[in-house]
């Protein structure tokens, strides 16, 4: 939302499919500019083009993306270029070297000075086939898993369902409540990372749709995996005020699967007039506060999205988030908010 360009880390070991993971939202992106940062200097091949141990060099893909190839030490260089306004990119995916500490990535994007540049989350992917035996040599791979916002079980179309199934129950047991997300070749609803490009200023319910997500597949592919199966979209709105403490437990305890919310909410304190942009990515939360447009009421929208997440839990402990008493509460309750306010 507004000018604020999120930035996704894409990590897995050698081979699990990051690029292919690439590659595919690169071609099905749906209008988004993506600027691509891919972190190796071996030979990477992005669609047809070739980027080979080149660093801080920006070439254009034939949909409007821009790829670059850099080390580490010059992300905050290329973040800037790439945050330009005339480049007008919509989201940053840096494709991690596949020997990677990710840990160093996220915190490079946090502690960016670029009031246009925002941590969009980790995703982590995991080749279902050779896991077992690369965390059993690299054992390293399940602590960076415990820092992923979002897990990709890639390429599970080569294990049976039942070692599929059991894969999928280790990971959660990992990584708790992010939500573990099964695909092939890379196929991923680009929606579940970053928003459409939109081309004229919407309506708020139309920025918070998501029926073009739900709906948009590729049927006539043998192999196509419906996202129905494990993609769940809850959208919430209250014409009544929120309270900001209980909104900030649930995002704080989110429902299990929970990847990303996003919104406006207002909050029932006294004196408390502002409109809050609420951003969660994984454990990442974020509040904006802005004003409401000249005769735009007052309503609270949310909408959440996750795999394999209980919708009808989720809308309830959400609809809990609304205030019903009848005197506003005190400052004192948005405490809990402001620790969460980017300067």
């Amino acid at each position: 939302m507004g000018a604020v360009i999120p930035v996704v880390i894409v990590a897995g070991f050698l081979g699990s499919g990051k690029t292919t993971l690439l590659n595919y939202l690169l071609r099905n992106n749906r209008g988004t500019r993506i600027g691509v940062v891919v972190n190796d200097f071996g030979a990477v091949n992005i669609d047809a083009m070739l980027v080979a141990g080149q660093v801080d060099a920006m070439v254009s893909l034939g949909n409007g993306c821009v790829c670059c190839a850099v080390d580490v030490s010059e992300l905050d260089d290329l973040f800037a270029q790439l945050a330009q306004p005339r480049n007008a990119v919509d989201v940053i995916v840096v494709e991690a070297s596949g020997l990677a500490e990710p840990r160093n990535l996220i915190r490079m994007v946090i502690a960016n000075p670029n009031p246009r540049i925002a941590y969009g989350g980790l995703v982590e992917v995991v080749d279902a086939e050779q896991f077992a035996s690369t965390s059993a040599k690299h054992p390293e791979l399940v602590t960076h898993l415990r820092m992923a916002d979002l897990v990709l079980v890639n390429k599970a179309d080569r294990i049976e369902a039942q070692a599929l199934a059991g894969l999928r129950a280790q990971l959660a047991d990992w990584v708790g409540q992010v939500p573990v997300y099964a695909t092939t070749h890379g196929r991923i609803d680009p929606g579940l990372l970053f928003d459409d490009r939109v081309p004229d200023q919407p309506k708020v319910a139309e920025q918070l749709s998501f029926d073009i997500l739900l709906d948009e597949h590729d049927h006539d592919e043998p192999d196509h995996r419906h996202l129905h199966d494990d993609y769940v979209s809850v959208a919430f709105t209250s014409e009544r005020a929120l309270h900001p403490r209980a909104l900030v437990a649930f995002l704080e305890d989110p429902p299990s699967g929970l990847f990303r919310a996003k919104g406006y909410v207002a909050f029932a304190v006294a004196g408390e007039r502002r409109k809050f942009e609420v951003h969660l990515v994984g454990r990442h939360v974020v509040f904006t506060p802005g004003s409401w447009a000249r005769g735009e009421r007052r309503v609270s929208n949310l909408v959440l999205i996750g795999a394999g997440m209980d919708a009808d839990m989720a809308s309830k402990r959400l609809h809990d988030t609304v205030f019903d008493g009848e005197t506003p509460l005190g400052e004192q309750e948005m405490l809990g908010v402001w620790r969460y306010v980017t300067q």
